[in-house]
């Protein structure tokens, strides 16, 4: 067994140099650029709320994320945001609309098994993991929070 793996250790060794160097400095430019683009497009959709439906700076994030969220998942659905995701990598995984995707994408993947054992089951084995490590988070840092801010 042991020289099984030295053998694939060797293999890896000797096809190291043949293997081509990914373009990490145009990767980094793309990723960049792309969730630059979608975080001016969020500050679009919260300027657009402030503007047109009077909402302050605090009340213009809810619509905005749900706005993104939408968009999202729409381009999800459609097929787009995948192409985006190959073009710009980790830039497509801005949080909000990194989340929607993949949620989106998961309750896709699953529709032929139908509603509720397919889609719903699904939904939220990714999300399901977020939200409760969200929650978890949230209650520890409040509660440090509230200690340090009664016994300090």
């Amino acid at each position: 067994m042991a020289s099984s793996k030295d053998e694939q250790q060797q293999f890896a060794q000797k096809i190291k140099p043949l293997q081509p160097k990914p373009p990490l400095v145009k990767n980094c430019v793309k990723a960049f650029l792309t969730g630059g683009l979608i975080c001016i497009i969020g500050q679009a959709l919260m300027e657009f709320y402030m503007t047109f439906f009077n909402f302050t700076d605090k009340t213009a994030g809810n619509p905005t994320v749900a706005t993104l969220i939408l968009i999202a998942s729409l381009l999800t659905g459609l097929g787009v945001y995948d192409k985006i995701g190959q073009f710009a990598g980790a830039g497509s995984v801005v949080p909000v609309t990194g989340f929607a995707n993949a949620v989106t994408s998961a309750a896709l993947e699953h529709r032929s098994e139908g509603l509720v054992l397919g889609v719903a089951t699904n939904l939220f084995k990714l999300a399901g993991a977020v939200i409760v490590f969200g929650a978890v988070a949230a209650y520890i840092l409040g509660m440090l929070r509230y200690a340090f801010a009664t016994f300090m």
